[in-house]
């Protein structure tokens, strides 16, 4: 079998089964969090797995993304929720996007989108504590006002309404989900009545039940990573969908005191086998885990050494037999006894969220 020199291989199954779970653990609806490619799993590929698992709704965070699903055919509701100042809607409103909204300023945009007997679907975002985007709570009684007036004369539904949690502490969410509760009061003083509320994504959906309220927001746990430092993706019942594989481009036997990469930051101390590795960081392995990294090759764990380059990386592999095309696995399921997005991530001193969403572009994704 002829090794891809490099490939992240995505298991829409892993997908599909993770959808299962949350719908089962929560028992309200998933609306799979797809922005930024599907956190660079691939986002018509996953947006299909994920809607076939049970999903009811698709999020990302612009409109750019949310109309590229619609050119490859996926036809369910999309919500986009962060937009750039002076955002027209037009055609957003002609694909059936429905959008967050954030100002009094979007929301006259939204209704100034609308056709003809044909509402623009909203969902108004109140700010509850994280400090980002969402309606000022010292806004939301003109913003309802005006919500609820657009609404009875046909240029805005309101489908939804959502906030973000900071995920900082079971106490600190709760009180942000108070804050929200506070907004869904208002709104309904003004007669809004939504389809659904959303605030929890992954770690709230699985920690905190209150905060389920009609749907969560699956992003990382969407593609079977854990949000938490403390449980594993296994221990969450959460399957990884993405694993990164190379082959081995290159061999060589070297003696005691060989420099290995730019700067020479490792000296290898003894007579050893080096092998090439040919991704970088400009395919998204991160460079300041040089020196740190794991792989595995040929069932046995190995960390690189030197630097990590912006094409290539290092690896030791001392007297263990090695050819040139061998398999590499970068990162995958542990469970499989290769190294997870977690350590990856561990290494890099970041997240895996990010391990996973910076893998680049010319690395092929292949669904299995």
């Amino acid at each position: 079998m002829t090794v891809p020199f490099r490939e992240a291989t995505i298991d829409l199954d892993a997908i599909a089964d993770n959808v299962r779970h949350f719908r089962r653990l929560t028992g309200v609806e998933v609306l799979a969090v797809v922005k930024a490619n599907a956190y660079g799993h691939g986002a018509a590929a996953t947006a299909v797995a994920a809607l076939s698992a049970g999903a009811t709704r698709l999020g990302v965070a612009e409109i750019p993304e949310a109309l590229e699903l619609r050119r490859q055919g996926v036809h369910a509701p999309i919500l986009a929720w962060l937009h750039a100042p002076g955002e027209r809607f037009t055609q957003a409103a002609a694909e059936n996007i429905e959008l967050g909204i954030s100002s009094f300023d979007q929301l006259e945009a939204a209704a100034a989108a609308a056709a003809v007997d044909s509402p623009v679907a909203v969902h108004l975002k109140f700010e509850t504590g994280l400090s980002r985007n969402g309606i000022a709570p010292g806004d939301w009684g003109r913003v309802l006002a005006e919500a609820a007036r657009l609404e009875r004369i046909g240029r805005l539904r309101v489908v939804g309404l959502f906030s973000h949690l900071s995920n900082t502490s079971p106490a600190d969410d709760r009180a942000a989900l108070a804050k929200f509760e506070e907004g869904v009061a208002a709104a309904a003083s003004f007669g809004i009545r939504p389809e659904i509320r959303h605030i929890a994504a992954t770690a709230a959906a699985i920690d905190l039940p209150e905060t389920r309220l009609d749907a969560v927001r699956i992003g990382i746990g969407l593609y079977g990573q854990s949000p938490f430092d403390d449980r594993s993706s296994a221990e969450l019942g959460l399957r990884p969908a993405m694993t990164l594989r190379g082959a081995v481009a290159a061999v060589r036997r070297v003696p005691a005191g060989t420099g290995v990469s730019y700067g020479y930051d490792h000296r290898t101390d003894r007579d050893t086998t080096l092998v090439l590795v040919p991704l970088g960081y400009a395919d998204g392995v991160p460079r300041s885990a040089s020196g740190r990294l794991p792989v595995s090759i040929g069932g046995r764990r190995f960390v690189n050494v030197g630097r990590i380059a912006m094409d290539q990386f290092v690896v030791d592999v001392g007297d263990t037999p090695v050819s040139i095309g061998d398999e590499v696995v970068l990162f995958g399921d542990p469970t499989l006894g290769v190294p997870s997005a977690r350590e990856w991530a561990d290494a890099a001193g970041t997240i895996d969220y990010e391990i996973v969403t910076r893998i680049g572009h010319r690395v092929p994704r292949r669904a299995s």
